[in-house]
């Protein structure tokens, strides 16, 4: 049973915008953190930036400045605002939900639940 819906993924060129929303279940009431990771083609996983109910978060160092994490309350979806992307974003992103709350980490084994990904595709 699909736990965490990600939507919002899709081609861009370099330079353009997408926005990420991943819905919980009623099955994962209030998470204490929620995360974005990706993951390309013959390379790890990467976490991307994450944040706990009460709004604090951490992102990845190589993004900051591009990309904007945020969840209004418990109860509300995770958004990824991606903007000035790069070929190098290509990925599928993946929502991530714990239980537990912050400070929000951004290492995959810390979280219980996952999506099944979103396709983000940025051309040169």
């Amino acid at each position: 049973q699909v736990q965490l819906m990600e939507s919002g993924g899709g081609s861009v060129q370099a330079g353009g915008t997408l926005r990420l929303s991943c819905a919980p279940s009623e099955l994962i009431l209030r998470p204490g953190c929620m995360a974005w990771f990706r993951q390309a083609p013959g390379k790890e996983r990467e976490g991307v930036a994450s944040i706990d109910n009460d709004g604090s978060n951490s992102v990845r160092e190589s993004i900051q400045g591009r990309f904007t994490v945020s969840r209004a309350n418990a109860k509300d979806p995770l958004y990824l605002e991606m903007n000035n992307l790069k070929p190098e974003d290509t990925a599928m992103y993946y929502c991530a939900a714990r239980w537990e709350r912050g400070p929000p980490p951004l290492r995959g084994y810390q979280y219980r639940f996952w999506g099944q990904g979103t396709q983000v595709t940025v051309s040169s």
